[in-house]
């Protein structure tokens, strides 16, 4: 913002005696400012709320409401902190000046000022807010970066869900508060039937459409406190925070019904005639202490449903 053009800054001028707003808008207009007028404190809050200067030029003894009271007002406000004030007064009392600091103004200069001295110093404070804006600019991009990036070191790429390193992160810290709390927590293991099978037939843009719809209809189905995740190739897996074992039965068994009858492209060609998917379903404390203790056991009923003849829930 250090390139903004004189004519680009809003300047509001704040005096209730007529002629000193007349001659301090004569001075900023012929180097190009923008200038608005306010007649005392009250009006000054309103113009700001409206026009949202870049700085403001504030008459110390007004009517109504003192420029000392207005500074503080716009200094205690997040909207308006960061605005420069430079405060106008006839006084050249080192008492009024040591207020007007506690009152958070940035400079001030005494009646009858200057036209050299007003501009150079207004231009000094908007090059010193010019640099604040570009700062706080840069922060919320480099906030936005961060944010973007830790996202992305979480999820997959193809479907959107959480990744495998951070389904285990998370099932780690689960498995703590659940056993601070006494509680449950429940884990499944999802895995698409014969998915090599349709990768093989109809390409891999077909079988990545099948792993977006499915991770589609996990994501819908689940509660925002549960983790959906792509646990690798055509696996995935949840979390089912505060659940116990007949709990995630019912979750698990609804998913799979939904998605033995989600329409598939090609799905025909599956030797069952339909994609399905086959889930095995661990819960702590009762079958296991440990997330990985968890996970195994998730996979040994998974191995039994596919064994069993898929597109079926274990959870024993």
């Amino acid at each position: 913002m250090m390139n903004k053009k004189p004519e680009q800054s809003k300047i509001l001028v704040v005096d209730d005696i007529p002629l000193n707003r007349k001659l301090q808008k004569t001075y900023l207009e012929s180097v190009g400012y923008q200038v608005i007028l306010a007649n005392d404190g009250i009006e000054a809050l309103q113009r700001i709320d409206e026009e949202r200067p870049d700085l403001i030029l504030l008459d110390v003894m007004m009517p109504k409401m003192n420029g000392f009271q207005v500074c503080r007002r716009l200094k205690s406000l997040e909207s308006t902190r960061f605005i420069p004030i430079i405060m106008v007064t006839a006084l050249n009392e080192i008492d009024d000046k040591v207020r007007g600091i506690e009152a958070g103004a940035d400079d001030f200069i005494t009646k009858p000022f200057n036209k050299l001295e007003l501009l150079a110093r207004v231009k000094s404070l908007l090059r010193i807010k010019y640099l604040h804006d570009e700062l706080e600019l840069k922060i919320k991009e480099l906030e936005i970066a961060q944010s973007k990036l830790i996202q992305l070191a979480i999820t997959d790429g193809l479907t959107e869900l959480y990744n495998y390193r951070y389904f285990k992160e998370q099932l780690s810290q689960e498995v703590i508060r659940a056993k601070r709390h006494n509680s449950h927590v429940s884990i499944a293991m999802i895995d698409i039937d014969y998915f090599k099978n349709y990768n093989d037939m109809h390409g891999h843009p077909a079988g990545d459409q099948v792993l977006k719809i499915i991770a589609e209809l996990l994501r819908n189905n689940i509660r925002k406190i549960d983790v959906a995740a792509r646990y690798g190739g055509e696996e995935f897996a949840l979390i089912l925070t505060e659940t116990d074992k007949p709990s995630a039965g019912i979750v698990a068994n609804k998913i799979k019904n939904l998605i033995e009858h989600q329409k598939f492209n090609y799905e025909e060609t599956q030797p069952n005639g339909k994609l399905t998917i086959s889930m095995g379903v661990a819960t702590f404390p009762e079958d296991a202490m440990s997330p990985d203790e968890l996970v195994k056991i998730a996979d040994q009923r998974l191995y039994l449903a596919k064994k069993a003849g898929r597109n079926r829930v274990v959870l024993e």
